[in-house]
């Protein structure tokens, strides 16, 4: 989506296209850090204190020390290059917050869905989500130090993703591991769209 405007002054410096992902997965994924580790800026956060008014309803197997949760979005951005940013929206992973994916998800050109192999099945719902969207979407395996190591094609598998699906890992700690995600994701994203057309002109 080009947010420049035709009536810019002749000669002016066209303002960047703007890409906006969203960043979802299960509760405790680590989507708030991935967003806060690649932006340039200081992320937007919208956390709450974990409270026990939250007990018998947040899910907290395997991340028993999550203080914190997520109750809108995390928002970040990067700059590719002069004519390029990309604008991250971590959704919250809560069912009770999922009312607000529809309006995250608005724009989106394709999304990644984080996953932890102790709790491979909370990924379930948001790639049930982008499938029937039609968003195109990447699965990136966060490596947690006390979770078992799995085969991309066993995740994959497990997943019942398509074929054409990405799955790989990633650090979401590190800078350069959650952009090469993005940049998976990039990749995927323009296929995707190129195949669509091609499909749609009968080429």
């Amino acid at each position: 989506m080009d947010y420049g405007h035709s009536d810019r002054p002749a000669g002016a410096t066209p303002l960047p296209t703007a890409i906006k992902i969203l960043v979802a997965g299960g509760f405790g994924v680590g989507k708030t850090t991935m967003v806060g580790a690649v932006s340039e800026t200081r992320p937007l956060r919208t956390e709450e204190v974990l409270t026990e008014s939250g007990v018998g309803i947040d899910d907290l197997s395997g991340v028993e020390g999550k203080t914190t949760t997520t109750v809108a979005m995390d928002f970040g951005r990067i700059t590719i290059s002069d004519d390029l940013v990309l604008y991250l929206f971590g959704t919250p992973g809560q069912d009770r917050f999922w009312f607000v994916w529809d309006e995250l998800a608005l724009g989106a050109i394709g999304a990644v869905v984080l996953a932890d192999t102790r709790r491979l099945a909370d990924c379930f719902p948001s790639i049930d989500y982008f499938e029937g969207r039609g968003t195109p979407f990447v699965v990136a395996v966060n490596c947690f130090q006390d979770a078992r190591k799995y085969r991309l094609d066993e995740v994959q598998a497990a997943l019942n993703l398509d074929p054409g699906v990405p799955v790989l890992l990633c650090d979401a700690r590190q800078r350069e591991s959650s952009k090469e995600v993005l940049v998976t994701l990039m990749e995927h994203a323009m296929k995707t769209r190129e195949a669509r057309r091609r499909a749609a002109s009968g080429d």
